[in-house]
């Protein structure tokens, strides 16, 4: 009992503490809306950085983020790659996704930073310290649930576009957890995750962020909703849902043999 409120107040303070500061805090006032996102995103970025060494430093707890750093980062990269190209290259050739035009993208490097700190900040909020807290007083299975939780629930906005879009989250969410247990590093999942929001959003057009988040392609999704994903675009076609559920059975698979092995 006493373990039990020990890891939920523990834990319900760090979330809080997050939401709480991360809502009053002020942005960078600009004119430039490339700058204004920046802003926007730097400041949970850093707010998530500084609470999460806070916590880290009392309970003498480290994260793995660095671990085979070039091994990691290849896995990442190699793996995001594949997740966002199987389901677009499905629905172009299949006449569902159609190109338009080539938008023209002021400060384009500059939303690419900003969707870059906005991923580190959900990973270390979610798969951070939250995550490890939860996975050594309990077990993984526990951790993973309550974390896609929350997950689900800040994109709560897929909430009400109907059922294929809700699962897509939990099994995005289920798919990176599995790959932070095969590789024992945050740099992976948040490498993943960046590739599906830079390249599936600022360049595709076909992931949504943030309203003021620029495509550089502009795209048509055409057909069958369930193909398609209708207003969701590619978050909400069943084309990703069967990719998640194959990435994370194959990484929870390989985290099996590997534990297996280890032992």
């Amino acid at each position: 009992m006493k373990k039990n409120l020990y890891v939920l107040l523990k834990g319900m303070l760090f979330f809080f503490s997050f939401a709480i500061i991360g809502s009053i805090l002020p942005t960078i006032p600009s004119n430039n809306a490339a700058i204004w996102r920046f802003g926007a995103e730097l400041v949970p970025f850093l707010l998530i950085i500084s609470i999460t060494l806070i916590f880290c430093i009392i309970d003498r707890k480290t994260i793995h983020i660095f671990n085979n750093i070039f091994f990691n980062i290849c896995i990442g990269i190699g793996v995001g790659l594949i997740w966002l190209l199987i389901p677009t290259l499905i629905l172009i050739l299949t006449g569902t996704m159609k190109i338009l035009k080539v938008n023209y993208v002021p400060s384009l490097w500059l939303w690419i930073i900003s969707a870059f700190l906005n991923v580190i900040m959900q990973e270390l909020l979610i798969r951070g310290y939250l995550y490890q807290l939860i996975k050594e007083n309990y077990n993984v299975i526990t951790s993973t649930i309550i974390t896609t939780t929350l997950f689900t629930l800040m994109h709560g906005g897929v909430l009400t576009y109907g059922i294929i879009p809700i699962l897509n989250i939990i099994t995005m969410s289920l798919f990176m957890t599995a790959i932070l247990e095969y590789t024992n590093s945050l740099v992976t999942p948040i490498i993943i995750h960046s590739i599906w929001n830079i390249v599936g959003c600022i360049i595709l057009g076909g992931v949504s962020l943030a309203s003021d988040y620029p495509n550089l392609l502009e795209v048509n999704f055409l057909g069958n909703k369930l193909l398609s994903g209708g207003l969701c675009k590619l978050e909400g076609s069943i084309i990703v849902l069967i990719v998640n559920v194959l990435l994370f059975i194959i990484f929870t698979e390989l985290t099996r043999k590997k534990f297996k092995r280890s032992n």
